[in-house]
Formats: structure tokens, C-alpha cells, sequence
């Protein structure tokens, strides 16, 4: 396992992160997979508020295996369809969904908050102020965004710098080599070239999340087989069929597959990167593994995103 830091944070943190959104009950499959993630060196997990009872499941287990202080928990609050309806990032719910992660996951601690979506209309000011308050409680250790547009974490990051505040240390939107056409879901945000050019200027941390674009790169989808929509809706354009085309190209000289090349592709930016990863079985994890040393070069992550015609043998 490779690892990087997010300030703040005093552990390293795993850079292909388990995602929990698939988590059922605390029994097999599931503990398998979370036992094998462990042992291949692991230790960050994503979860949500949103998520409900997933937060609940992976409390039991970290608990059951006293495993809390050896990892690293991700969660997220401030969902626009969580609870109450409508728009929801402000300090209040902020706070109460912080509240109500806590408990469910059985810590007085997360190593990393993110405000699961962004209301634009909504100064940055109090919401920095209101996540500063949970950071010198120590309910906090770094605080981040998922689903902002770039320039919004900027301005917040402005903001915590002119009134002594601690700004995000990381960002979390959609990034992968499959660039979405639409949100996958509402008020969903995926970084752009303008965004990954923000990030290698600033060097902030970006958590990736739908890192291999919902399985685009398996080989089970093809521009003839438009039977699930929401695959078809957000992800077939004639650029990502031809991303993948290099992809198949380039896995067949590296003789790994093409869904290898799409997650290396992403733990290659010129930024600090994590791949959020839902594996579903061990056999899965260690295809990610394998992934995650796989080396691309600069060249080769400019010709698998069609910024180049060809690439230097």
C-alpha cells in the first residue's frame, strides 16, 4: 500500500481508500472484504451521514476489532436529501449530522469531515466558522469538500487564511478517465481540466470518488449495449470510447487490464491523489492493488486523455 498526508491528520493515509456505501450487515461478504482490505495495509475508510446505517456498520467493526485508532475515517455531512429537504449546508446541520456521525460510528472523532454538497448561495464565513468549532473541540482533525467547484474551496480557503482559521485540507469530486457528461447525481461535481490545474498549482489532496467511473473500463459495457441508462447517460461520448480504446491498447503492452490502466490513471496527477475503491470481493482488491503500482508516465497520462495523438514507446 502507498500513502500520503493530509495536514492535520496525524496518520498517513492509505491512498486507495474503501468506500462503505455498498455495506449491508456487519456478516460475510462484507467482513471479508474489510478484513482483506487490513491486511493488504489499508486504513481509510469513506462513509457519510447520507449513508445511514453504513456509518453504524463500520463503528461495530472498528469496534469489534479495536481497530479505531489505527485508522482513518472519512465522513460527510450537510447532504441536500438528508433529512429535512432542500438545500442543508449550513452550520446547523452541519452540526447536527457531525453530532449523529459520532454516535453512529461509536468516536468522539473523525480524522476527516467533508460537506457532502454546496449551496453557492451560502457565504463561505459561517460555515468556516462552524467547522473551525468542531476542529479546536478535537470532534475534527481536517476538514475538506466534496462536490464544491474549485473556486468555492478557494474562496473558503481565502477566508480561514484573513481570519486565522484552518481552511480544507482536501477536496473530494468525481475524478476519473471517463469524463461524466452530466452529474452522475444531483449537485455532483467531477473535476475538469481547469479544476486538476487548480490542484497541481495548490498540491491540495483530491479523494477521488467513482475513481474507475462506475466500472466504464470492465469490458462489459460497449457503444451498442445501452441497457443501463444511467451508465449510457453519464459516460458514453465518443471521447471516453476512444479513452478506452487507449486504455485497451495500452493495458495490452503493460499486460494488465483496462480498468487497471483507468485507476493508475488516476493515482498519476501532478496533485496528490486517493482513489476511493469498492471492491467486492478480495480478488477485486488486489486487481486495485496492482493498480495502485502500476506506473504511468506524464506521456502516457496525456495520451490515455486524448491530450496527445501518440506516445513514446
Amino acid at each position: 500500500m502507498k500513502y500520503l498526508h493530509i495536514h492535520g491528520v496525524g496518520k498517513e493515509i492509505s491512498r486507495l481508500i474503501m468506500g462503505t456505501g455498498d455495506l449491508r450487515k456487519l456478516e460475510e461478504p462484507e467482513l471479508t472484504m474489510l478484513d482483506a482490505y487490513i491486511a493488504a495495509g489499508g486504513n481509510t475508510f469513506d462513509t457519510a451521514h447520507q449513508y445511514r446505517n453504513k456509518e453504524i456498520i463500520l463503528g461495530q467493526w472498528l469496534a469489534e476489532k479495536n481497530l479505531r485508532d489505527q485508522v482513518v475515517i472519512l465522513t460527510k455531512g450537510a447532504h441536500h436529501d438528508d433529512g429535512s429537504p432542500g438545500p442543508r449546508v449550513n452550520p446547523q446541520a452541519i452540526r447536527k449530522d457531525l453530532t449523529e456521525s459520532l454516535e453512529r460510528l461509536g468516536t468522539d472523532y473523525v480524522d476527516l469531515y467533508a460537506l457532502h454538497r454546496d449551496d453557492p448561495s451560502v457565504a463561505v464565513g459561517p460555515i468556516m466558522e462552524e467547522l473551525n468549532e468542531h476542529i479546536r473541540a478535537k470532534r475534527i482533525r481536517a476538514i475538506g469538500a466534496s462536490n464544491w467547484a474549485f473556486h468555492r474551496v478557494q474562496e473558503a480557503n481565502e477566508y480561514a487564511a484573513s481570519h486565522n482559521l484552518i481552511g480544507f485540507a482536501f477536496n473530494s469530486p468525481n475524478l476519473s478517465l471517463a469524463k461524466a457528461n452530466e452529474p452522475r447525481w444531483e449537485g455532483c461535481v467531477s473535476a475538469d481540466e481547469e479544476t486538476c490545474l487548480w490542484h497541481a498549482s495548490k498540491q491540495l489532496p483530491l479523494l477521488a470518488w467513482s475513481s474507475q467511473a462506475g466500472g466504464f473500463f470492465s469490458g462489459n459495457f460497449s457503444p451498442d449495449n445501452r441497457s443501463e441508462e444511467e451508465m449510457v447517460r453519464v459516460y458514453y461520448s465518443e471521447n471516453n470510447w476512444e479513452r478506452y480504446r487507449r486504455a485497451v491498447i495500452l493495458a495490452e503492452e503493460k499486460r494488465v487490464t483496462p480498468i487497471q490502466i483507468a485507476l493508475s490513471y488516476v493515482l498519476h496527477q501532478a496533485f496528490p491523489t486517493c482513489a476511493i475503491i469498492g471492491p467486492r470481493n478480495p480478488e477485486e482488491l488486489q486487481i486495485s492493488m496492482q493498480s495502485m503500482n502500476l506506473l504511468l508516465t506524464p506521456n502516457e497520462i496525456e495520451w490515455l486523455d486524448l491530450k496527445k495523438e501518440e506516445f513514446a514507446q
